[in-house]
């Protein structure tokens, strides 16, 4: 039933955005590369979703919102990420990030003011980046110390998006001056009513990408803020900051796949549109580039589901699902973006018409990557837990329910108190050792996904050996130049395990092309290909029929995710 809601709200908010390539469209490209170029918010579509009561989906049901599960929030935002990511992050995932800080910490009474606020269209900015400090934001340079009845708060924050039109603001802040997981706390404050002259808001920061977010930051100065604003318990700031990361990452990772969506859908229709090649064109390599983009959106959307929906059903393990993905997002999604532009030539340059949107796209999506979530952080979360995983969880762990690879399936709701910092824990990864162990299908492309599985097995057993070797010469774990490259092939695996899970638990069910091996063993062809792992050739008809799906998915405008979603333009 939230699959059939989701789908239905999905096709409202496509069809109120209309198709983006019209140029009469006051919502499509033309419109939005206007506001961009200007710096400024694309208002027209932002009172358009207003009117759609869009924040809505950012508020649990039982608050009053129409938040079930995270893979829902997904679908329904990525229509705003296919035409905007400025439009999606500005307008919407820095109010939800703000508001799950709440979700997940906040007493009933701060929940409600959120949801009421929420409810009724306002926003909410949450202060977490710190510049002068590559974004560690457990170096937060805003204090809090005790005063007459209230907290003082002195420093700045350099980098908040919204603040200037937020009625709630989620604050990152030290409270202990000694070191230790207990230093920071969270405080819940409405931006209007900071004393003036005790709390200044600074001139608007200016970025390539996502160009017409508002950007500001704050300087307070001894600024009396009442201590029941507290989000949490004193010294709970790292615990929460590190648990709601789970589900931004998550959410966000999972969203900048609609950006590179567009990005191929705008490189296909160039192609076609430029007709027959010059000289200078390869054909065959501009197919390449083309199927090579599509296998990337499939592989990266399957560890997208799969962390998503672990939300729901793993929430323990989340913590490594969710760095992964975000990990990923550079070298899958932002590196196809560039591999397109083997395709677009010039045109990469375009700043305006239909064109103008791929140039812009490959300016947004980048800055998801950044700051306390971006790679380096991401790194720094599943580095420690790779001697817990390599000793009891790999090829010990149960195979995980089939529900973790079934996108649109039920979930139960989220519980955040099931959320861990780490567990030690991964059962995604025994997805593969359980595929190896199947029968091989009869098609030369079932055999040669099942060899692939069968030597990307061997490739997570390696990962453990070279873990524990590590781990045994330095009780303290991985640590160093040596632990970054286990990342990526951890990553890489667990993509992997992902693209197995959802290719086997689709078989016999409603869509035929996940059901099929060739694409599976394509997105495995590629993976295995990255960890420097002897492969053979793959089956001539397994590129073929991803070819395929590739132009019919375009020609009846669909989506080129697992969700295979109709999209208008």
């Amino acid at each position: 039933m939230t699959a059939l809601l989701s789908r239905a709200r999905v096709e409202e908010i496509e069809s109120a955005l209309g198709d983006p390539t019209d140029e009469g469209n006051p919502y499509g490209y033309r419109r939005l590369l206007a506001a961009d170029r200007a710096a400024v918010p694309f208002a027209a579509a932002e009172e358009l979703l207003d009117g759609l009561g869009t924040s809505a989906e950012y508020v649990p049901r039982h608050l009053g919102g129409r938040l079930e599960s995270f893979e829902n929030l997904v679908r329904v935002m990525r229509p705003l990420f296919r035409r905007d990511v400025g439009l999606g992050m500005g307008y919407g995932m820095h109010t939800f990030m703000a508001a799950s800080d709440v979700w997940i910490a906040g007493t009933p009474a701060q929940q409600e003011r959120m949801a009421e606020l929420l409810l009724r269209g306002a926003r909410a900015a949450i202060a977490q980046h710190e510049t002068a400090h590559s974004n560690d934001y457990v170096r937060s340079q805003i204090t809090a110390r005790p005063g007459a009845g209230a907290l003082l708060l002195t420093g700045a924050k350099p980098m908040i998006n919204n603040l200037g039109r937020a009625e709630a603001l989620v604050l990152f802040c030290r409270t202990d001056p000694a070191p230790g997981r207990h230093s920071h706390s969270v405080l819940l404050l409405d931006p209007r009513e900071l004393p003036p002259g005790r709390a200044t808001v600074l001139p608007r920061h200016h970025a390539v990408g996502l160009r017409g977010c508002l950007w500001h930051g704050i300087a307070f100065d001894d600024c009396p803020v009442p201590e029941p604003e507290l989000l949490g318990a004193a010294g709970s700031g790292v615990a929460t900051a590190l648990r709601s990361f789970q589900v931004s990452r998550t959410v966000i990772a999972s969203l900048a796949l609609a950006a590179v969506d567009t990005s191929l859908r705008t490189a296909v229709q160039f192609d076609l549109d430029r007709g027959a090649r010059g000289s200078w064109t390869d054909p065959a390599k501009i197919d390449q580039a083309l199927v090579n983009a599509f296998v990337n959106l499939l592989l990266y959307d399957a560890l997208a589901v799969v962390a998503t929906r672990a939300l729901h059903l793993l929430p323990e393990q989340t913590s490594v699902y969710s760095s992964s993905l975000k990990y990923l997002l550079p070298k899958v999604l932002i590196k196809t973006m560039y591999d397109l532009s083997v395709v677009l030539g010039a045109g990469i340059y375009t700043r305006d018409g239909n064109l103008g949107i791929f140039q812009k796209h490959i300016r947004d999506v980048p800055v998801l990557s950044l700051g306390h979530a971006g790679t380096v952080a991401c790194q720094a979360t599943v580095i420690p837990q790779l001697p817990w995983l390599a000793r009891g969880s790999w090829f010990a762990e149960a195979e995980p329910p089939a529900e973790l690879f079934r996108p649109g399936a039920d979930l139960p709701p989220f519980d955040p108190a099931r959320l861990a910092l780490a567990c030690g824990r991964d059962s995604l990864s025994a997805a593969l050792p359980a595929f190896a162990d199947t029968a091989p299908g009869t098609s030369p492309a079932a055999r040669a996904l099942h060899d692939l599985v069968v030597r990307l097995t061997g490739e997570l057993r390696d990962l453990r050996r070279r873990v524990l070797a590590l781990s045994d010469a330095d009780r303290a774990g991985p640590r160093g130049a040596a632990s970054f490259p286990l990342v990526d092939r951890y990553a890489l695996l667990l993509a992997a395990a992902a693209v197995a899970g959802v290719h086997r638990h689709a078989r016999g069910g409603t869509d035929p092309f996940l059901a099929d091996p060739s694409w599976a063993a394509v997105a495995l062809h590629r993976i295995a290909r990255q960890l420097g792992t002897r492969v053979d050739d793959l089956p001539p008809e397994c590129v073929t029929r991803v070819r395929h799906e590739l132009r019919l998915r375009f020609a009846d405008r669909r989506g080129f995710d697992l969700h295979n979603t109709p999209v208008p333009g």
